[in-house]
């Protein structure tokens, strides 16, 4: 069975309405609302000399850093520089872990979200 294409108009085909400009959340936020979620149970913070917070679960093994300057070290060219969120967990002897890292000016909803989607990952053995 052959298939015909019809090449008479060319380009894509699309409507106005898709092609509306939208409107997306930019700019760092409240941090407030990613540190908010760490409980003194189960978490320690520590705010360094920079005012920059470290939190780490009681087992070591889950790492949440706030760089509201971007995080020290690198040159100019280096992410590290751009670096405002950093989340990262260990893995174990057979799985190994894994790290995200986000740029100053992400918003800090985008940054809840992620470490709510990870704290409802763990549990207690």
């Amino acid at each position: 069975m052959p298939v015909t294409v019809d090449v008479t108009t060319p380009g894509f085909a699309t409507t106005v309405e898709a092609l509306r400009p939208r409107s997306w959340k930019l700019g760092p936020g409240q941090p407030r609302q990613v540190i908010d979620q760490f409980t003194d149970a189960d978490f320690k913070h520590v705010v360094d000399d920079r005012g920059d917070v470290h939190i780490n679960s009681r087992d070591g093994r889950f790492y949440l850093g706030w760089f509201p300057m971007g995080r020290p070290g690198g040159d100019e060219n280096d992410w590290v520089n751009g670096e405002g969120w950093a989340i990262a967990v260990t893995g174990t002897a057979t799985v190994p872990g894994y790290r995200m890292s986000f740029g100053t000016e992400t918003p800090a909803e985008i940054i809840a979200a992620a470490v709510a989607q990870v704290l409802a990952t763990s549990r207690p053995l």
